[in-house]
């Protein structure tokens, strides 16, 4: 998450009550799509959090060390010139830089030593400067679903319209942490009971994997290439061993190891420092309302579907579920945003 909630402010994770269930087929397909649609961002802000900015003439190398520092995964940016917020330093970042300058073990990567993140940002952008995404307090959670997923980001700032200043960062775990809350006390849709496979919620085909043995540079070269935010780890059987994450990259900063990139994936697992997301599985038999109770009880991004011999088959992620629930009775396909 964008920001560390005092846990005393935390919601519990609840399952979803056995209340009614809806006879109208269109009407059950609606039903979360409704709720986000009453409900505003504002509601979904916690009332304790943490949020970090960076001002943009910061150093990058104190960037990331400070993102690791205060346990988030991304950051607005202030320009002092303009006097506004002019876009996001996130996880993506350090793994593009990474990938960029990265020469070998004995080379200093120069531009995380020495850059300034608004030099990255020149670099980078080449002048294609896009207006940072924002929503509105008093926008609906309906909008905030599909700018996350029209935009293809995973923060989404919430920001007064009169001050200009961040409130907070909304990503798909607390939205869907949200919905699940709150959306116990709605009527129980029956495709709830539909397994993620007869629904087509996920990502089944061409599924991107890493095996145990392969450099850290290769799963960056896979996150730049694919525009994926995980890779399953799989052994030289194929099976799945564990994951790998765009998040895990980032204690390559808190190590201080990222001039080395030759290290394997399984060695750089193995020296997480932080409690971090293990690799949770889901099965082809386990209905939708199995898979979102794991996913907000363990808090991950995400699910790697496998078969009973722990093969990969897809993946289900925080991002699919909500396309599911919430656009898609909209009549608004994922191909089509």
């Amino acid at each position: 998450m964008d920001q560390t909630e005092d846990p005393s402010q935390q919601d519990s994770p609840l399952t979803f009550l056995p209340l009614t269930e809806i006879t109208d087929p269109l009407q059950d397909a609606k039903v979360y799509m409704n709720f986000m649609i009453k409900h505003c961002c504002y509601d979904a802000v916690p009332t304790s959090s943490k949020l970090v900015v960076f001002d943009s003439t910061l150093q990058i190398k104190k960037a990331f060390f400070a993102l690791v520092a205060n346990g988030v995964r991304a950051a607005p940016l202030w320009d002092s010139k303009q006097q506004c917020f002019v876009g996001m330093l996130t996880i993506t970042d350090f793994i593009n830089i990474l990938h960029r300058y990265y020469k070998s073990p004995l080379v200093q990567i120069y531009e995380i030593e020495e850059h300034k993140i608004e030099t990255w940002r020149d670099v980078y952008l080449q002048g294609c400067f896009k207006p940072l995404v924002s929503i509105s307090p008093n926008a609906s959670l309906f909008d905030a679903v599909y700018s996350l997923i029209k935009n293809k980001i995973h923060r989404l700032p919430v920001m007064d319209p009169v001050s200009g200043n961040v409130l907070h960062i909304l990503t798909h775990k607390r939205l869907l942490k949200f919905l699940h809350i709150f959306g116990a006390t709605l009527p129980r849709p029956r495709f709830l009971q539909k397994t993620v496979h007869q629904l087509g919620i996920g990502t089944f085909r061409d599924v991107a994997v890493i095996h145990d043995n392969s450099s850290v540079y290769t799963a960056l070269e896979i996150f730049v290439d694919r525009r994926v935010s995980a890779l399953p780890v799989v052994n030289e059987a194929g099976k799945v061993v564990g994951l790998y994450s765009r998040f895990d990259v980032i204690h390559l900063a808190a190590q201080k190891s990222y001039n080395n990139l030759e290290l394997s994936v399984k060695e750089a697992l193995k020296q997480r420092t932080l409690c971090l997301e293990g690799v949770l599985k889901c099965y082809p038999h386990e209905t939708l309302e199995v898979v979102i109770d794991r996913i907000v009880k363990e808090q991950v991004h995400r699910l790697v579907l496998v078969d009973e011999d722990q093969y990969p088959k897809g993946i289900v992620s925080l991002s699919d579920i909500l396309q599911a629930l919430v656009l898609s009775p909209a009549g608004i396909d994922s191909q089509g945003l």
